[in-house]
């Protein structure tokens, strides 16, 4: 694996833990570099960290609190 790749990967945890548990990474990292971003993509799909899912976690926060608030009156 190139040094970049690796230190980029080395930088993020998220993305060292996802490698961890995803090994067959590995194989694609060391053939082609260019991998990482379909890596990245994918890691944050899994962990939910695309702005896509933000939005949807503060939308599920305001239901909730409007929920209660319903309750409480």
């Amino acid at each position: 694996m190139q040094v970049e790749t690796r230190l980029k990967i080395k930088s993020d945890p998220n993305l060292y833990n996802y490698l961890r548990q995803n090994s067959y990474w590995y194989k694609y990292l060391n053939r082609n570099p260019v991998y990482l971003k379909q890596m990245e993509d994918e890691m944050k799909e899994k962990y939910k960290l695309r702005s896509v899912d933000k939005i949807e976690n503060i939308s599920h926060t305001i239901k909730m609190v409007e929920s209660i608030l319903d309750i409480i009156k």
